[in-house]
């Protein structure tokens, strides 16, 4: 299957600069996180130290950028920040970054590496195609809340991404449902990376090449297909 991937014109409006690469992949072997997969963690840690060199997360231009396109949608970036700048803060505190899956271990490790927000989500459990569109409120976000199952609405205008069934992340790439995250049984998925300008769309580019070849490596005999980078601009 080739998954299809829109992105509205009201998006495209709020930010001209945005570009997504996208991974489709079938045949991946999941499972706990390990050694391995740790290790890349902490050495993608590193990456961002000196990629930082000394400065906090959001003082990196790509994540301004992302600061203020989620403020220019209605969303306030210090309390619900992008999945890269929340990763890096993780990155750089004593508690380090989670370990949940070989899967998501790996492009998260992409993500604090290059600062770049990337989110995973298993094919099998996507309804349609997936759009990135700003919503109307009416949409159904289905999460877990106290550890019961419980239904969100977006704001009005607050840019989601979603499929037939309803919403899978919420405010961009802030909060991912459970609905259609990878886990240990995931077999297919497609990963997204996003960026805006002014980060080059060769360094986007690069990073997708990177999470494909971790992908091969932890699962071989995927068939692994990177796509060409879409753009806004």
């Amino acid at each position: 299957m080739t998954l299809t991937l829109t992105v509205s014109d009201d998006v495209r409006t709020l930010a001209p600069g945005f570009t997504h690469v996208a991974i489709e992949a079938h045949g991946l072997v999941n499972g706990p996180s390990s050694r391995a997969s740790a290790g890349l963690l902490d050495d993608a840690a590193r990456r961002l130290a000196l990629r930082l060199d000394g400065r906090a997360p959001h003082e990196d231009p790509h994540m301004a950028a992302w600061r203020a396109t989620y403020t220019a949608f209605g969303s306030k970036p210090s309390r619900t920040r992008n999945s890269a700048e929340a990763l890096a803060k993780r990155a750089l505190s004593d508690a380090g970054l989670p370990r949940v899956n070989l899967l998501v271990d790996l492009y998260n490790a992409v993500s604090v590496a290059h600062l770049i927000p990337v989110g995973g989500e298993d094919l099998d459990r996507i309804e349609g195609g997936m759009r990135l569109i700003r919503a109307t409120g009416e949409e159904r976000f289905v999460t877990v809340a106290g550890g019961e199952r419980s239904v969100e609405h977006p704001d009005v205008g607050e840019v989601v991404w979603c499929d037939d069934a309803g919403v899978t992340c919420r405010r961009w790439n802030w909060r991912q449902g459970p609905r259609t995250r990878l886990t240990e049984e995931t077999t297919s998925g497609i990963f997204l990376l996003e960026s805006l300008a002014p980060m080059p769309v060769s360094e986007v580019t690069a990073a997708a090449e990177e999470l494909a070849e971790l992908l091969a490596q932890f699962s071989p005999g995927a068939d692994i297909a990177v796509r060409a980078p879409e753009s806004s601009a």
